[in-house]
């Protein structure tokens, strides 16, 4: 009895021992079945990384319950919880959606148009047959109108407005281009209808200026991940 008991105590301390121990995890990174090159990948739980080669393959030590972060300048970051089921088919695929692309701006410095030509018999024309119109050119007969009135502009009272000054939204570009369409929801947890609100408090703590200067996608995120504590605890 004694020796059952040791066996299956060493088979679940030996399970355990695996399950616990990194492995080298195998994988490939897609965009639309088009291997990505240069994708890093980054074990956060482990604070190591490595990048994708030209076929869009990597391979990084992890262990189950390990948080995977997938960054490409051209895409939205990944983010994947990996399972032993991960680790035990060692062939991870990973899809990942690019940004659309933005197109450059233009600067119009000169624009130039065609003089405008006229024809004084055309002019005339013009003339007689809106003269043959008018009542009081016709019969003498006044319709109430003021001819050859001038018009005068008047100066507006007041002072003239002060241009509003642009809002400096860098930090909001900043987070909507580094975490996906559905990042705020799926993993702050958030109201649909609190995204824009949760963008505005983090974008007032003075820290969100500092990320841009260095921006880095592990460093916006944990401050996304802080601020969303702060935003929960206001409510």
């Amino acid at each position: 009895m004694k020796g059952k008991l040791l066996a299956t105590i060493s088979f679940f301390t030996y399970q355990l021992g695996i399950s616990q121990t990194e492995k080298l995890l195998k994988g490939k990174v897609l965009s639309q079945n088009t291997p990505l090159n240069k994708v890093e990948v980054i074990n956060k739980t482990a604070k190591i990384s490595t990048k994708t080669n030209e076929l869009g393959e990597f391979s990084i030590l992890v262990k189950a319950q390990d948080s995977l972060i997938f960054f490409y300048e051209n895409s939205f970051f990944s983010r994947l919880q990996i399972s032993q089921d991960n680790i035990n088919q060692n062939n991870l695929i990973v899809n990942t959606a690019l940004k659309p692309e933005e197109l450059n701006e233009v600067i119009v410095t000169k624009v130039e148009f065609d003089k405008v030509k006229f024809n004084a018999d055309a002019v005339a024309d013009v003339l007689i047959a809106k003269n043959a119109k008018d009542l009081f050119w016709n019969t003498g007969v006044s319709d109430n109108s003021i001819r050859e009135a001038l018009r005068i502009s008047f100066p507006l009272k007041g002072k003239p407005k002060k241009k509003t000054e642009l809002d400096d939204d860098r930090f909001k570009k900043l987070a909507f281009a580094y975490c996906p369409p559905d990042f705020f929801i799926k993993n702050l947890k958030l109201k649909p209808e609190e995204k824009e609100l949760f963008i505005d408090f983090c974008d007032a703590d003075p820290k969100s200026k500092t990320l841009l200067e260095n921006p880095n996608v592990l460093t916006v995120m944990d401050f996304l991940y802080l601020k969303n504590e702060e935003f929960k605890n206001l409510k």
